[in-house]
């Protein structure tokens, strides 16, 4: 059974990515942090998505010797001049426990800063750069970095209960709900992590199949 290693704990994560990968590797397995001996996490103080993403694969593939993805993502909001950015994770201060209230402290910070933006200049994105590292190449180890972005804009209110993050208070270009208010395949299909993952993913299957 071929392994793949995702440095995340984030068990929507680990399901988006073994989604993508099912039809084109036959049992393959998505292992995340909590499925592997631990080690020493790096500090994401990169100032870009692509840094953040590249310093935590670097660190899977050197702990656990598989290929190993990691990303990076954030929303980035013209209003604010493209912030949170990637400091999104982060916006409401350092984490004080569980995902979900640092979740709703973000969206809630968010809103906040927004409320006298009028809806015409309420634009954003979501952005995210997939890093995959794989033992090989004269250095020992062979990287590469995708990104993936979907437009949209905030509203004024959070609503639906799929997704994590700021998928409550954002909609995509060409829809009237939010992300959190998609089925997983809809969401899939237009999201920034989505795109970047399926880009990345022939990559990946080349060196799970070992072609």
């Amino acid at each position: 059974m071929p392994d793949v290693f995702l440095a995340s704990r984030n068990a929507k994560k680990l399901e988006e990515m073994e989604r993508i990968l099912a039809p084109l590797v036959t049992g393959v397995r998505v292992l995340g942090l909590d499925d592997v001996a631990a080690y020493a996490e790096p500090v994401e103080d990169q100032p870009d998505f692509a840094g953040n993403a590249l310093l935590k694969a670097r660190a899977g593939v050197a702990a656990t010797g598989l290929p190993s993805l990691a990303d990076d993502s954030g929303i980035c909001v013209d209003a604010l001049n493209g912030m949170p950015g990637v400091l999104s994770a982060r916006w409401s201060g350092p984490p004080l426990g569980a995902a979900s209230g640092q979740d709703q402290r973000n969206n809630e910070l968010l809103l906040a800063q927004m409320s006298d933006v009028p809806d015409e200049r309420r634009s954003a994105h979501f952005t995210c750069a997939v890093a995959f590292c794989h033992p090989g190449g004269s250095n020992g180890v062979v990287e590469r970095v995708v990104h993936g972005r979907m437009d949209g804009r905030i509203l004024r209110e959070v609503r639906g209960t799929g997704g994590f993050g700021y998928d409550v208070l954002f909609a995509a270009d060409g829809h009237d709900v939010t992300t959190a208010e998609l089925s997983r395949e809809e969401k899939d299909a237009i999201s920034h992590r989505g795109k970047a993952l399926r880009e990345i993913a022939p990559h990946v299957v080349a060196v799970l199949c070992g072609s």
